[in-house]
């Protein structure tokens, strides 16, 4: 997974739950549809036998693709499933511990909400990306946006490739495509009936 000085590229996120006898086909179809960079298992579960199975059944379909594969928070089964790195939610704080012990090899992201300083911190001590979200608006109250003018910030002043996630839509995408590295699409798109397709309305408005 790394940055491109062209347009954008897509960070595609699992939903937070599905079938294991339908999802990897539907993943199948939106790899095949349009060039997606990493894929991020994102299962809300802990338990491990299911996070394990998963994660066997869509290693399939990414490698197939010569596709990255990461797994959110569980930083401790990368090596075990053969993955190729860890999504991290707490910020900067996980950060540098995880990168010793997986190498620097493995990917490792830091999600840091709209915080600036986390998102420093987190490039400072080894993170590979730092993600920002939601970019767009949400219902729920408690959660604050990341800003526009956050990612033209980091575009100018970082150099650590930066993610937008959470409540996107096209023209989300079209306005931050100029201060994004990776669009981290997920939801957005497995509520579709035809989910490949709506990927590539996401990857068009990236390129336009």
């Amino acid at each position: 997974m790394s940055d491109q000085d062209d347009a954008p590229q897509i960070y595609l996120v699992t939903p937070p739950e599905f079938e294991l006898s339908e999802f990897p086909d539907r993943l199948a179809a939106c790899l095949d549809a349009t060039e997606v960079a990493c894929v991020r298992l994102g299962l809300a579960t802990r338990d491990e036998d299911r996070i394990s199975r998963a994660a066997d059944a869509l290693r399939e379909v990414t490698i197939a693709r010569d596709v990255a594969l990461v797994i959110d928070t569980h930083a401790r089964l990368v090596t075990r499933l053969g993955l190729d790195g860890v999504h991290l939610t707490d910020g900067a704080r996980s950060v540098r511990a995880t990168r010793k012990d997986l190498g620097e090899d493995a990917i490792v992201g830091a999600f840091c909400g709209n915080s600036r300083h986390d998102g420093m911190t987190a490039g400072e001590v080894g993170a590979d990306y730092v993600s920002f979200g939601p970019a767009g608006a949400t219902d729920l109250g408690t959660t604050p946006q990341a800003e526009a003018e956050l990612f033209e910030w980091w575009s100018m002043m970082i150099e650590v490739p930066v993610v937008a996630e959470g409540a996107l839509d096209p023209d989300l995408v079209r306005r931050l495509a100029p201060h994004a590295d990776f669009f981290g699409i997920g939801e957005e798109i497995w509520r579709e009936e035809d989910a490949a397709e709506s990927l590539r309305r996401y990857a068009s408005a990236m390129a336009s």
